[in-house]
């Protein structure tokens, strides 16, 4: 039974779908202004787990995962650049996917734009207006007032008085309390705006999710998530907004991952200690990526180095090993390793424990193969794979991963190929000085043969 770790509650929990059998989920997207980092990474691949254990468990899941497609950081990237919003944002939109599809991460069912939902955000701002719970302000701003929601702070577990006490913020004249968050923001010269009853403007960061989910996933919905980073205030602000207009629960878990850190600092572009994905991904595969941050339970903060993803790289290599000419099976074996494995997801999604069931699993392939047979082990092989299928992991064809990438400065796959079959025209001429030449010639490259059963397969050192 799947037990997940609550934001709110602070603790474990039984989940309960609201509908039996149906999850409706909710996941912070990406600001597209810029390439995607490894933190944006981590959210990618923790929640993209998530929903795909899920569905391995027989749920239908309704997956919406937003797009911020307007703000401040937007609106002067494009400015700086001379370009339209629209061209900028569709860009990284573009590049956003392109790094999914690369680290296997599936689409979500619903991928909302900020841009195509201002509508349904102006409805709920008004709401608020007309429940006494907003307020306009000399400036043309519209502003919630946190104090008229009593609960406020429960997410991130703080009281009013000491966020108001450690508010770094001067004090805006234009707001009533310094906690109090933009609804809507007034227009100003140049920027986009789009027509509403208190004047033309544009929405808040917060005001997007509140009004893309209860459009989408309907106004109490099962799961929430996002990036640490957002439990206050963008979260917490959710909660207000959304609990505000309907006058009852929002979302019943909320989850967050743990952030990326380097040299003890959280990743992130504004202190500039960032890697984009596809700069990583210049050096190692992305399977290698995955399987990194997978290795670490979603909620822990992860550090990031070459020596991880180095690890990474020989742990996937022993995994693949153990499936490495394995005849095609009729089906995979059900055994105590996959209840051990789903039992380790049951809890909170363990990733790293059920990753240590597919490494026993491994193990136990490679004694049958040497105590039994291939053919033997073919059914344990299967489930391996089942299993990696479940975190997006050992889906490539096993010599395909030993032959890796092609490297910059080495040969390529087909040349690679065309000496193979060079040096075996000349085995069959007996030619053996030419046969081990080739042979020296590939391993100064890095490349490995091995000759078995009339045939040789390689790999990249």
């Amino acid at each position: 039974m799947l037990h997940i770790y609550n934001s709110l509650t602070r603790q474990k929990e039984l989940f309960v779908p609201i509908i039996p059998r149906q999850v409706r989920m909710y996941v912070c997207g990406m600001t597209v202004y810029d390439y995607c980092h490894l933190g944006h990474a981590r959210v990618m691949v923790v929640f993209d787990t998530v929903y795909r254990y899920l569905k391995a468990s027989g749920y239908a899941v309704q997956y919406v995962r937003n797009i911020t497609d307007i703000d401040d950081k937007i609106i002067k990237r494009a400015a700086e650049n001379g370009e339209p919003m629209d061209t900028l944002t569709q860009r990284f939109i573009d590049a956003m996917h392109e790094d999914e599809d690369a680290l296997k991460v599936l689409r979500p069912d619903e991928e909302p734009r900020a841009t195509g939902n201002v509508p349904e955000m102006l409805a709920m701002i008004q709401t608020l207006l007309d429940k006494g719970m907003a307020y306009r302000g000399s400036n043309g701003d519209v502003y919630y007032d946190v104090s008229r929601f009593a609960s406020y702070g429960k997410l991130s577990g703080r009281k009013l008085d000491e966020l108001r006490a450690g508010e770094r913020v001067a004090v805006d004249e234009v707001k009533e309390d310094p906690l109090d968050f933009v609804l809507w923001k007034a227009s100003k010269p140049g920027d986009p705006a789009w027509d509403a009853p208190w004047g033309a403007g544009r929405p808040g960061w917060h005001i997007e999710c509140s009004a893309m989910s209860q459009k989408l996933l309907g106004d109490h919905f099962d799961i929430h998530g996002g990036g640490s980073d957002l439990q206050f205030p963008h979260h917490e602000n959710e909660i207000a907004q959304s609990e505000g207009c309907t006058g009852h629960q929002h979302v019943n878990y909320w989850m967050h991952n743990g952030f990326i850190r380097i040299n003890d600092e959280k990743m992130s572009k504004s202190l500039g200690n960032f890697f984009t994905i596809r700069e990583v991904l210049e050096h190692y595969r992305a399977a290698e990526v995955r399987f990194f941050m997978l290795n670490s339970h979603y909620r822990s903060q992860l550090n990031y180095s070459t020596d991880q993803l180095e690890a990474a790289r020989a742990s996937l290599t022993r995994l693949y090993t153990a499936m490495r000419g394995l005849p095609e099976a009729g089906a995979a074996m059900h055994t105590d390793y996959e209840q051990r494995f789903n039992a380790a997801m049951d809890d909170d999604f363990n990733t790293p424990e059920a990753i240590a069931v597919m490494f026993e699993l491994a193990r136990d392939i490679n004694r049958i193969r040497t105590t039994q047979s291939d053919p033997a082990a073919a059914p344990l092989g299967a489930l391996l794979k089942l299993l990696g299928k479940t975190l997006g992991l050992l889906q490539d064809d096993p010599e395909d991963w030993f032959k890796g990438s092609t490297s910059s400065d080495g040969l390529d796959n087909d040349s690679i190929e065309t000496l193979i079959q060079q040096r075996l025209a000349a085995r069959q001429a007996k030619n053996w000085a030419e046969s081990d030449r080739i042979r020296d010639e590939l391993k100064a490259q890095g490349i490995i043969l091995e000759d078995s059963a009339g045939r040789t397969t390689w790999k990249r050192a």
